[in-house]
């Protein structure tokens, strides 16, 4: 059935009368891309809520292209907030995700003062106030890479539980001859003072929450929940506040040599 088109009669009472028409739909084969952004948008909504439109959510599936697309995309639509809240729980991995720290981490440069409006930040698509990450034991590969450069930026707290432990890269899957294939890992994660790390443990929080599963089932989230108070807590101790424009030079004679004047 998916992909055909098929004819319904709708109508905003449970009768077939001259009010009732028909409409032509194009079925799905499966409806889990409404569901997760229906779930990515409900908990856009209840941080929205908590916070009265202080603090962000942004949802950050996997560190493949996906994932990249859906951090910039969330991130632009989201970069006017006074805080954000990274989700990364249940993240697939993919790619090694520097390139997602350096948009999280961009320092701020200078202010633009403008004749005609606000003055402008810069640079202009990078984010100054606080943040921090919610992580999970689902969350692994690029997953474990994620929250460790997040935290390795000092770019705020991780929440949740540790991550999976599973940071390793595979490069190709060589074919056998009766079509499968095998997978191996072909390079591996060790930290800057020479010891192996993450394989094998994963990241672990700063502050630990459970995701009760008893408590997510009706809907509730614990870890959300502890991310929404810790933004505003990091919101009423150290806000991002841009300076004032300071009062406009006297450029009379600007330019000109002393020998001219």
């Amino acid at each position: 059935m998916a992909d055909r088109v098929v004819t319904i009669t709708v109508n905003d009472q449970h009768v077939i009368d001259s009010n009732a028409r028909d409409v032509a739909v194009r079925l799905l084969g499966s409806d889990s891309n409404l569901r997760y952004r229906a779930w990515v948008e409900s908990k856009r909504a209840t941080v929205e809520q908590k916070t009265n439109g202080r603090v962000g959510y942004i949802y950050v599936p996997n560190t493949g292209t996906d994932g990249q697309n859906e951090l910039v995309r969330q991130f632009v639509g989201q970069i006017g907030k006074e805080a954000l809240i990274i989700d990364e729980r249940w993240n697939g991995g993919g790619q090694i995700p520097t390139r997602f720290i350096e948009l999280l981490n961009r320092p701020l440069t200078n202010y633009w003062a403008r004749r005609d409006g606000n003055d402008w930040p810069w640079p202009p698509d990078a984010h100054f106030g606080p943040k921090c990450m919610l992580i999970n034991g689902l969350a692994g590969s690029g997953g474990d890479a994620f929250p460790y450069y997040f935290r390795q930026a000092k770019l705020g707290k991780l929440i949740g539980t540790r991550t999976w432990g599973g940071l390793i890269g595979i490069s190709g899957n060589p074919r056998l001859i009766d079509g499968g294939y095998t997978s191996a890992p072909t390079f591996a994660f060790y930290e800057k003072d020479g010891t192996w790390g993450i394989e094998g443990h994963g990241v672990d929080p700063d502050i630990e929450v459970i995701d009760d599963p008893a408590l997510m089932a009706n809907g509730e989230d614990p870890q959300l929940d502890a991310a929404i108070q810790l933004m505003l807590d990091e919101l009423k101790r150290n806000p991002y506040v841009p300076p004032k424009r300071p009062a406009y030079p006297d450029r009379r004679g600007m330019g000109i040599r002393p020998d001219d004047k």
